[in-house]
């Protein structure tokens, strides 16, 4: 069942739909009324009742008034005391028409049942008395039929008995003091039965200075009169008196109208009545009643109503509590076709400004609100907080009208209007701009937070009531949540905090942040800060000899290692799958070059480039991120000026930048890039193969190394078979029949052809298993003459690998152990020592071969011992000081890396410093120079005298 538009059931009233009310027209004036002046909406009592709904409130009074006039009990005083707009000027002008008796009871809305509760058959037209102390002054006298009238109790005796009554009081009048209560008494019940009205006492009587005389009399005089008054009615069955007070201070003024008050209230509150005031529930019919000829079809009222609540009850985790009973769905059905928020917004929230006149308020700011939508064409099914036209400038003027000064730039620029940010969102995103997702959030949340102030605990609204306010049954919920977070991100004066939203006349610090990212420099603070962050999410746990972030080829070491090299490339160089040349370039460089010299070990490389989508992306949230830092570094230091909830927002703010941008930099870096040669007619052509590594692994290292793996990249265990297929197809063919078992593991390093091994251990392992199932080649430590010293085949232990060590192509393998198998051991030597084989090229036992490994040869004479090995090396250089730095790094590449590259040396090295100076050393350097010594764990370190 689809949504039918508010407009095509329900119809405002003519002067609403045209426009052509008057503001002043809401504000109801009685003593217009009185003089017949009024409008005809408050002047003829038919139409009155008509556009009137009888609250609980009034209906009790009204019962009240009834009974007191007939004579059958009542309360003689009433006072009406609400805070300002409360319907108090409403309920006397009701009380007026009902006693007045011009129109008979039947014809008046909702007063017969009045009347049949207070059991009155017929009611007695009444005298009527309206004292308006907004209307009359205490230093300007009346002239009424030739009398000059000066007081209130002049005023009142001539409105209830004309020049009779005034006689009664003439005295009093004429010198401004109280007539007394028996001379009020007489005067009442003469003209009983009678209704007094009283509304606006204390406007006027605070305008008496104390212990000044006025022709109304004095401030003390007037209070007597008050007094006697409200005693006098109790005398008098059938004679009622309403008086209306002020509740809020706007209302009261100043000093002297809240002594006035004080003094007023504790003389009617000997005899006043409880006057209950319009309720929330009761507002909706108010308010529906005077803009509304009619509500439309109940059918059609209940099933809209319907369809809302079904809507709040299927998404029961996305609207506040109490959209899930029932009572809610007699609310919309109460309120139609306003939404019930827009009321509990006004009367919770803007009720509470000095200047917004509760029902009054309401009245006239839904006018022009409704007047504007009708006319638009609005299709809503709802008049919604989202709905509310802000871009038209009566409907803006009259929202900043009750607000303090700054609103108006903060609607145009951040809620609605041609030039708003919500507008440019909406226009731009045809999701948003389909159901006008950004301007009706941003309308929420303006008609929700508007009249709150920095000094309330709790600001804002939750975000569910902003859903509330926004979103129509049929609309997707996750749209108007995308949007609510992009608003968020874009808006200077929006502010949030947990799931609530707020707006403000002050920037919320994003202007000032926006400004900074401006002046950011990429090299100088984004490039560092995604170095350290990049670096971070690597950790310390992984099986590369390094992990080298946004580093130079010249810094980037050219060894053997422990380890392949990740090299992480910068963001500028970044990979896309439909411009993949993007990162080859940077990659080639410092796979090709180690500064200016040539790389050797090439094939030891594998890089890591981000997305070029990302990247964009990832400098923004960088940006932010240095911009928010620097933000809070200054607030707290003094260097920017802000209070203590900006600091605590800008907070915020850092920890969500921070922590989106450790969450893109995840999405950024996920392309593997590996280089690979392919012989294309004959010459090697370098080619880059790329990957994804899953941005959503817990452990980025891991799922790197399991990709590398998976894709073959790296070998992490080598089968001795893939071995001999490198020897056949490299090196062992063409009649030879061995290669340096050595120089195979360096070629694996250099050449991008060749398989790239985890380390040196991986490629042991596969010689060793190799050698030990005699199937695919034979090793030897060394070679010497046409004899192959320390031999395996089948069976015995590799022993280290360096430059004399062997791989034996196959056959030939066989067929020396098929010849040593067939020469018989021989027995030891005279010295003792044991020897096989006969001839003269008998071989020597290699000390890595264990006790049990055969010589090689034929049994013959001990050989002469071989020419001694050098097995140790030592070496002194001096570097100058000011290039300590770069001469080291030099002496690192060309000398120290030629010993670690092999696995059976051990490397040691130690640095000797000494310094010398003329003058001696001051205090300050040696300390600094003793606890840097210390900390980086110097062995010796001391200072000495001459």
């Amino acid at each position: 069942m689809s949504l039918r538009p508010w407009r095509e059931i329900a119809r405002p009233h003519q002067d609403v739909l045209e426009g052509s009310f008057k503001q002043s027209e809401f504000a109801s004036d009685i003593t217009q009324v009185a003089t017949g002046t009024a409008p005809s909406e408050y002047q003829d009592p038919v139409e009155f009742f008509s556009r009137t709904y009888i609250t609980e409130g009034m209906r009790l009074l009204l019962v009240s008034v009834a009974q007191r006039l007939a004579g059958e009990g009542g309360d003689p005083v009433v006072q009406l005391q609400t805070a300002f707009g409360g319907g108090k000027t409403h309920t006397m002008l009701a009380v007026y028409h009902l006693a007045q008796g011009r129109v008979p009871p039947s014809k008046l809305e909702g007063v017969p049942a009045v009347l049949d509760e207070a059991g009155i058959a017929e009611l007695p037209a009444s005298n009527i008395a309206v004292i308006d102390g907004i209307k009359l002054a205490p230093s300007q006298s009346r002239q009424y039929d030739g009398l000059t009238v000066n007081t209130l109790w002049g005023e009142l005796a001539y409105q209830l008995l004309g020049q009779d009554g005034y006689a009664m009081v003439a005295e009093s009048d004429a010198t401004g003091t109280s007539p007394g209560k028996e001379v009020l008494a007489n005067l009442i019940r003469r003209a009983a039965p009678c209704v007094i009205l009283i509304d606006e006492l204390v406007a006027f009587i605070r305008q008496l200075e104390l212990d000044k005389h006025y022709a109304a009399g004095t401030f003390d005089s007037n209070l007597s009169f008050v007094q006697g008054l409200t005693e006098a009615m109790k005398s008098v069955p059938n004679a009622i008196l309403l008086a209306s007070l002020p509740e809020s201070e706007l209302e009261v003024g100043g000093t002297l109208g809240q002594s006035a008050l004080n003094s007023l209230e504790k003389y009617f509150a000997r005899v006043e009545s409880v006057w209950k005031p319009v309720g929330a529930e009761e507002a909706f019919e108010i308010v529906r009643r005077r803009l509304f000829e009619t509500a439309g079809d109940p059918g059609k009222v209940q099933g809209i109503a319907r369809q809302f609540s079904d809507y709040y009850r299927a998404n029961a985790d996305k609207f506040p509590v109490e959209t899930q009973s029932n009572e809610y769905y007699e609310r919309i059905c109460s309120s139609y076709p306003i939404h019930p928020e827009i009321f509990d917004r006004l009367y919770e929230d803007w009720s509470t400004l000095d200047k917004f006149q509760r029902t009054r308020g309401v009245l006239q700011y839904m006018a022009i609100v409704i007047h504007r939508l009708w006319n638009s064409d609005n299709s809503d099914a709802l008049i919604m907080p989202g709905s509310l036209p802000l871009e038209d400038t009566n409907v803006r003027n009259k929202s900043i009208h009750y607000l303090p000064q700054g609103w108006e730039p903060v609607i145009e620029k951040e809620v609605d209007g041609p030039r708003s940010v919500p507008q440019d969102i909406d226009g731009h995103h045809t999701l948003f701009g389909s159901v006008q997702a950004a301007r009706r959030t941003m309308r929420t949340i303006f008609l929700g937070s508007a009249p709150s102030s920095a000094a309330q605990s709790v600001r804002g609204l939750q975000a569910e009531r902003v859903l509330l306010g926004a979103v129509q049954p049929e609309q997707t919920i996750g749209v108007f949540e995308d949007v609510l977070k992009r608003l968020r991100d874009r808006l200077h004066y929006l502010y949030s905090e947990a799931d609530r939203f707020w707006l403000d006349t002050k920037p919320n610090l994003r202007r000032e942040m926006e400004s900074r990212k401006q002046n950011i420099s990429d090299s100088e603070q984004l490039l560092p800060l995604l170095k350290e962050r990049v670096t971070r999410v690597f950790g310390r746990a992984h099986s590369f000899s390094g992990i080298h972030v946004f580093t130079r080829s010249a810094d980037v070491p050219d060894d053997y290692g422990v380890g392949p090299r990740l090299v992480v490339l910068e963001p500028d160089h970044s990979y896309s799958r439909t411009d993949a040349d993007r990162a080859a370039p940077a990659a080639e460089q410092v796979l090709k070059y180690r500064g200016e010299q040539p790389r050797q070990k090439q094939n030891r490389l594998i890089f890591l480039a981000p997305d070029f989508d990302v990247v964009s992306r990832m400098k923004e949230q960088g940006r932010s991120y240095l911009a928010w830092r620097s933000i809070v570094n200054d607030i707290e230091d003094g260097t920017l000026n802000q209070d203590l909830s900006h600091l605590n927002q800008a907070k915020r703010n850092v920890e969500s930048a921070e922590s989106s941008l450790n969450q893109v930099i995840r999405e950024a870096y996920k392309w593997l890039l590996a280089p690979i040669e392919e012989f294309v007619k004959g010459a090697p052509t370098l080619k880059w193969e790329a990957v994804a590594v899953s941005p959503t692994a817990p452990n980025l290292v891991q799922a790197i190394e399991e990709k590398l793996r998976e894709e073959e990249w790296v070998i992490y265990q080598w089968s001795p078979i893939h071995l001999r297929n490198v020897l056949n197809r490299w090196y062992l063919k063409d009649g030879v029949s061995e290669v340096s078992a050595l120089r195979v593991w360096q070629d694996c390093c250099h050449y991008l052809y060749l398989p790239r091994l985890l380390n040196d251990q991986v490629y042991r392992q596969a010689i060793a298993e190799g050698v030990e199932s005699g199937d695919y080649f034979g090793f030897a430590a060394a070679k010497e003459g046409g004899d192959y010293l320390g031999f395996i085949l089948g069976d015995g232990m590799v022993s280290a690998i360096d430059e004399q060590s062997l791989l034996v192509e196959l056959d030939i393998a066989r067929s020396i152990q098929a010849e040593r198998a067939s020469v018989p051991a021989a027995g030891p030597d005279e010295s003792g020592q044991p020897y096989t084989g006969s001839g003269s090229s008998s071989t020597p036992i290699d000390v890595a071969d264990g006790p049990n490994t055969t010589r090689s040869g034929d049994s013959g004479p001990r050989p002469t011992p071989s020419a001694p090995v050098d097995k140790r090396f030592y070496g002194t250089v001096e570097l100058n000081p000011v290039r300590a730095s770069m001469d080291f790094s030099t002496i690192v590449n060309e000398v120290i890396e030629q010993f670690t590259a092999r696995t059976d040396t051990r490397v040691t090295i130690s640095v000797e410093i000494n310094a010398e100076s003329r003058g001696g050393f001051d205090e300050s350097l040696k300390r600094a120079v003793r606890e840097n010594c210390a900390t980086l764990r110097f062995g010796a370190s001391e200072f000495e005298e001459e």
